[in-house]
């Protein structure tokens, strides 16, 4: 992993054009997605995706506008006002999982806020198909948002070029987007050394907490729904009874059959959990385990909600699938993974935000402070600190 990194911050566009060759098996002369391959991916994609698309993306950008905060100024003091202003992060990376399965909804769910969020330059990254193409869909999300500079890069070697820069692939301040091990590892590594990220997101999680209420086909197509991202992704549910987990499994392997993506399905199924406890104890585990997704299909769902701690996103009652979360109901689907979601929020309108505190102070206002902010620094050993305040109230 270091060395992939110290590969393409060495060498640049030479060093991701031969790691696209040895992982990706793909030779490429342009890095950058041209505008007539914007175009015709675009002119490719069904008139029904498109309007499904369309439709995910008036929801998402209606959410996540909800969420601009008005500047409030406080008088902390007699002639002292603070307050913080809002400033978009300039540069951010967008990075989109593409191989088997391209994920086009994140396009909507990282490229929506930032617009709205007002940031200057966005470079989008995803890994080639076999043909050296990106998926069309991928494109027209793109385009929707406004994302023009996109780049045929996957893996760490991606985070490695916005984190750095290269000829073709300008550096960003913040890194956005999930991925498998190796994209989360480099994520996290280009953050020790300065650039920010939006969080550890690696393997999808779910986890289902059901009752005698819960259908089971519903149950088993929500973690099915999970287990069908990746080999390491985690599914579990815990119940409070073994004839309801029983019933929910034996679904599971019924609907197993009827996905493309089974092979896949079934190793992370290997890997997964079902769980016996009593709602006490459930509620202890979920707050335990932090899921990325938590679905509550229980007669008593909006009672247990109140009593989750840590989770990244959370689905109430029967009719409200996780899927829907993952592309059009209009919260955001990039969320912590392994447990981060003890510390860490999905991503927002604020995450493409920066914080600056702003004060005022008035003659007035320094002389009602002054004497505290003298004392205090008296007592720190830091004269100059008061003398920046002696010497204004003195004047």
């Amino acid at each position: 992993m270091k060395n992939i990194l110290a590969r393409v911050k060495s060498s640049g566009d030479r060093a991701l054009r031969e790691l696209t060759l040895q992982f990706d098996k793909i030779k490429l002369d342009d890095l950058k997605v041209s505008a007539k391959e914007i175009e015709d991916g675009i002119a490719s994609v069904s008139v029904e995706l498109k309007k499904s698309i369309e439709l995910a993306a008036k929801n998402i950008e209606q959410f996540h506008a909800a969420q601009k905060r008005e500047v409030i100024k406080v008088e902390t003091t007699p002639g002292v006002i603070c307050w913080r202003k809002a400033e978009p992060i300039q540069k951010i990376g967008i990075y989109i999982p593409g191989g088997s399965a391209p994920l086009f909804s994140t396009v909507l769910m990282l490229g929506i806020p930032a617009k709205l969020a007002g940031c200057e330059e966005i470079v989008l990254c995803t890994p080639p198909d076999s043909n050296g193409k990106i998926n069309p869909a991928i494109l027209f999300a793109a385009n929707l948002t406004g994302i023009k500079n996109i780049f045929k890069v996957g893996g760490a070697q991606a985070i490695a070029a916005m984190a750095y820069g290269t000829e073709s692939i300008s550096s960003v301040y913040k890194i956005f987007g999930p991925g498998n091990q190796y994209v989360t590892k480099a994520k996290q590594l280009v953050n020790l050394e300065g650039t920010a990220i939006d969080m550890p997101a690696g393997p999808s999680e779910v986890l289902v907490i059901a009752d005698e209420n819960a259908n089971p086909s519903f149950a088993a197509a929500d973690l099915l729904s999970q287990a069908e991202h990746g080999v390491d992704s985690q599914v579990i549910l815990v119940t409070s009874e073994e004839r309801i987990a029983r019933n929910i499994t034996e679904q599971i392997y019924i609907q197993l059959e009827r996905l493309p993506r089974k092979e896949i399905a079934k190793e992370a199924l290997a890997n997964s959990r079902a769980i016996i406890l009593n709602n006490r104890d459930a509620i202890d585990f979920v707050n335990s385990y932090a899921p990325e997704h938590l679905i509550i299909n229980t007669k008593d769902c909006d009672e247990l909600v109140e009593k989750i701690k840590n989770a990244g996103s959370i689905f109430l009652g029967q009719f409200t699938p996780e899927s829907a979360g993952d592309y059009a109901s209009g919260t955001n689907h990039t969320l912590p993974t392994n447990g981060f979601a003890k510390s860490y929020s999905g991503v927002s309108l604020e995450s493409f935000l920066k914080y600056i505190t702003v004060q005022k102070i008035s003659k007035e206002g320094l002389n009602n402070l002054g004497p505290v902010i003298e004392a205090m620094a008296e007592a720190e050993q830091l004269r100059g600190h008061g003398e920046a305040v002696r010497v204004r109230i003195e004047s």
